[in-house]
């Protein structure tokens, strides 16, 4: 048996669970097992590693893709610049060794639909999920500005957005948690009435399948995505991660 596992707090609603079993089961994978560790504190991983003697993989979601980053003997080259861990492999010599497969899945679900004008971007929110789409926009030559609650040296507020940097910016990408179920009326707080037909809007959130941000982006014209085909590509690239030896 080969066990993998989703390591996160409050994962009951896992997206990862659910989608391993039904390719399990699709593509009649056999001895194969995909469970929960759903984990108060990253603290406690250590010891749920050491108890399964079957895990061969994990990927890591919120809130431990930095957290995770301690406990790891070697890191791939693409987490190394991003410092956001979603998948690991347990190596042969029992050693983990870290890769971050979220810029991937994001990077081949934006492609199909960058138009020439799609030449600069505004990424919304600052945490993990943020680090993996900026990395991917820099390996597209996308330049982007960071926005966040509060300014600092890297990002600016979303109280600084003017009808020009919104205009030049036609790529928005929400990576903040604003709007997931069951808060589905939480939106970032950009200028909306600036946003055309122009603006690709992409939100990482896939729960509920259109967000308010999408909404609003939709209701001026904008091009809308969610983030469910990025999870399943981000999650096809960490199985390719732990079948290759």
């Amino acid at each position: 048996m080969k066990t993998f596992a989703l390591v996160g707090r409050n994962i009951s609603y896992s997206f990862s669970r659910r989608y391993f079993a039904e390719k399990f089961a699709k593509e009649q994978i056999t001895n194969c097992e995909y469970i929960n560790f759903d984990i108060p504190s990253i603290e406690e991983l250590p010891a749920l590693i050491a108890a399964t003697p079957t895990l061969v993989g994990m990927n890591v979601t919120i809130p431990y893709k930095e957290a995770v980053l301690s406990l790891l003997d070697q890191q791939d080259e693409a987490l190394i610049a991003i410092k956001a861990c979603n998948t690991i492999k347990v190596l042969s010599t029992g050693k983990l060794k870290g890769y971050n497969t979220d810029y991937i899945g994001f990077r081949d679900s934006l492609v199909p639909h960058l138009k020439p004008h799609h030449h600069s971007a505004l990424i919304l929110g600052t945490g993990g999920a943020s680090k993996a789409v900026a990395f991917a926009l820099s390996q597209l030559g996308i330049p982007y500005q960071l926005v966040s609650r509060e300014a600092s040296s890297t990002a600016i507020s979303y109280t600084e957005l003017t009808k020009e940097i919104i205009t030049y910016h036609s790529l928005i990408i929400n990576t903040t948690p604003l709007g997931t179920s069951p808060n589905v009326e939480a939106f970032p707080l950009i200028p909306y009435q600036w946003i055309t037909r122009e603006h690709l809007l992409y939100d990482l959130i896939y729960n509920p399948e259109k967000t308010a941000f999408l909404a609003k982006g939709e209701a001026q014209g904008a091009t809308i995505l969610n983030g469910y085909l990025m999870l399943v590509l981000q999650a096809e690239a960490a199985w390719k991660i732990w079948k290759d030896d």
